[in-house]
């Protein structure tokens, strides 16, 4: 049996494909070959196999005549087949290219109700793409290159050098499409292939395979490294949110890779100087009772306090004042307030979200409201007053949940500041007149 059928073969049997599988066809040599040899196998291993084309448009005529070869391969083999075309306004951007492509393979994925899509990824693909993320600064996990599998996608060329499947396309007499623009080396990883690497040659004869071994051996130490770093996890992570004072016991190198762990988490773009940055912000704000952030992206920022580091999304505040005149219901942009007048019953019955005060709410208008500049309140069992802001920091009420707190006042002064605490000059005295309350809308966080 042919080397790259066999190998073919053992990686279909190792992951279990069959059903509906697609692979991603461009025509050229690579996924020619791979195409080829799943028509072989896909008898054999109950695999109903669908090649999907995206036409990039780039190239004018010589675009749709790639389709339109893709196409005829596809039918002379009994292959379905299956084509889009990309519209004009797409960048002509390698990155545009591998977005719109994964996009088009996912679609796919659910026209054709498969969980399996094969591409054509090579070991000399491997070796550019390693050498390629050095280059870009990247941690010993970019070093491992591309996964065998991710997801849906499956790669059952990935040990195979395209040396090796140019000469499986020959012998077969197969004729895959030429792309002119694989041999501009404008692209980078075209300038990789053709320039670094041959001159690499000189070196090593082997210096793809050299470069895969590193691939490897990288791969087997994030693998020990992983079990080291899933006991730190257990000790410094609890769901979502990490504990500052354990976090910074650790080396720099631990809390490097855990603040990558993060990067991944999330799929943000990232680079060694982008996680050390991030770093000595956590070293820096370790000490902020309420804590303060930095953004990661548009919609992802880093929280950092004495007690937690967390990933939170950034909201649109609310600004809004409502006169409280009577008892009832209040509806604000963050829940509801709810102000009763007690009874014995409801003082007996004391619940953690309620607060028992004495306000007499016939002379004296109040209102709810979001936090001002200026805002005063005497915390409860204090004689003078302090600034809001000064009362929030030590109650370590994070920056960015402050302007979402639920407030009672009268003018400047802060009576009730829902979920935190009430003024000296509402407590109980000797007797309960009312009883405040706040529910907090689902997904509205905050205190």
């Amino acid at each position: 049996m042919n080397e790259i059928l066999k190998t073919v073969e053992e990686f279909i049997v190792k992951h279990r494909i069959c059903g509906n599988v697609l692979i991603g066809f461009s025509g050229g040599v690579d996924s020619m070959c791979l195409a080829d040899i799943m028509h072989r196998l896909s008898a054999s291993h109950k695999i109903n196999l669908t090649a999907v084309h995206l036409n990039h448009n780039w190239r004018g005529k010589d675009s749709l005549q790639d389709e339109i070869n893709c196409k005829n391969f596809c039918q002379e083999l009994g292959i379905n087949f299956y084509s889009e075309t990309l519209s004009d306004d797409i960048p002509h951007t390698e990155t545009a290219a591998r977005d719109a492509r994964y996009k088009f393979f996912e679609k796919c994925a659910q026209k054709f109700n498969s969980k399996t899509v094969l591409t054509a990824h090579t070991a000399s693909d491997n070796a550019e793409t390693v050498l390629y993320r050095i280059f870009k600064g990247t941690g010993t996990i970019g070093l491992e290159g591309i996964k065998e599998v991710r997801g849906i996608y499956y790669r059952p060329l990935i040990g195979i050098y395209r040396e090796q499947i140019e000469e499986y396309c020959k012998t077969n007499n197969l004729t895959p499409n030429i792309d002119k623009s694989n041999f501009d080396i404008k692209y980078k990883r075209n300038f990789l292939r053709y320039e670094i690497l041959e001159k690499a040659k000189e070196i090593n004869p082997d210096a793809a395979k050299a470069v895969n071994s590193l691939s490897t051996l990288s791969k087997e130490t994030n693998s020990i490294a992983e079990e080291y770093l899933e006991i730190i996890k257990k000790q410094v992570k609890n769901d979502d949110i990490y504990n500052t004072s354990k976090f910074i016991e650790y080396s720099h190198p631990v809390q490097n890779r855990l603040i990558y762990d993060i990067f991944q988490e999330y799929k943000l773009d990232y680079d060694y100087e982008k996680i050390t940055g991030v770093r000595r912000f956590i070293e820096e704000n370790a000490g902020s009772k309420s804590g303060n952030t930095l953004s990661l992206s548009n919609k992802l920022m880093l929280f950092v306090s004495t007690n937690t580091i967390k990933i939170i999304k950034p909201e649109a505040l609310t600004d809004f004042s409502i006169d409280i005149t009577h008892t009832g219901n209040y509806e604000t942009p963050y829940g509801t307030f709810i102000i009763t007048e007690a009874t014995s019953s409801n003082e007996e019955v004391k619940k953690k979200d309620e607060f028992y005060v004495c306000a007499e709410i016939a002379d004296i208008n109040f209102t709810i409201r979001t936090r001002r500049e200026g805002d005063i309140i005497q915390p409860l069992g204090m004689k003078g007053h302090q600034k809001l802001k000064k009362y929030l920091n030590e109650k370590k009420i994070p920056n960015h949940e402050k302007d979402k707190i639920v407030l009672l006042a009268q003018g400047k002064e802060i009576l009730w500041a829902a979920g935190t605490g009430i003024s000296e000059k509402i407590k109980v005295d000797k007797k309960c007149t009312h009883v405040l309350k706040f529910i907090r809308k689902e997904g509205a966080n905050g205190n």
